[in-house]
């Protein structure tokens, strides 16, 4: 898959579950809670030692699902993460070492920015569709708006304090392609699978 191709795919979905698996135990039936739900999607966090085996598991147990690495901050994690099988890499700022990483293996790198100097930084590497992040924090909607309108040609997804009371705004704006959300991944296995049943429903005006 290409990364415009990833891009697309992302797109379509217009939600990206922000999953944190503290025990390898927790991988399956959560991931099974997001496929029967209706979003074969996990950004899959690296603030947990489990991360890559995490990653690993979900790739091989649910092949149809598309699986990226979350909070990736340096080479060693982003290298460990497309080892384990990560179709994407998403970081909570712009990390330039990860940027060459995922550029040598022709990775799909979402990195996270909140201000123009960071947005020329991910530009000058040939980013161009970028995470906004923590978005509730920096201004949201609005702040997204402003930057869009310095840099037209990207593309966004923004993610922190997104939920289902706020998504549909955020997706209204055409640079916005999907936001990323862990608001669905509360509770029980059964308790996942519907609010993420609830979440595709919502996206797609069900």
């Amino acid at each position: 898959m290409t990364t415009e191709q990833k891009i697309e795919r992302i797109s379509e979905m217009k939600v990206v579950p922000v999953v944190v698996f503290n025990s390898i135990e927790e991988v399956l039936p959560k991931m099974e809670a997001l496929v029967k739900g209706g979003l074969p999607c996990a950004e899959i966090t690296f603030r947990t030692e489990c991360a890559a085996e995490a990653i690993s598991l979900a790739t091989k147990s649910f092949p149809d699902a598309f699986i990226g690495a979350g909070t990736v901050i340096n080479r060693n994690q982003c290298e460990q993460a497309i080892v384990a099988g990560a179709q994407f890499i998403v970081s909570p700022g712009f990390s330039p070492e990860v940027a060459d990483c995922c550029a040598e293996h022709d990775m799909l790198y979402l990195p996270g920015v909140v201000t123009p100097t960071e947005v020329i930084a991910a530009v000058a590497k040939g980013l161009t569709t970028l995470k906004f992040f923590p978005a509730s924090n920096y201004g949201g909607l609005k702040t997204i708006k402003a930057i869009c309108a310095a840099f037209p040609y990207l593309k966004i997804m923004p993610t922190g304090g997104i939920n289902a009371d706020n998504i549909l705004e955020y997706l209204a704006y055409d640079k916005i392609i999907a936001c990323g959300g862990s608001w669905m991944m509360k509770g029980t296995p059964a308790e996942i699978e519907r609010a993420t049943a609830q979440a595709v429903a919502l996206v797609n005006g069900k």
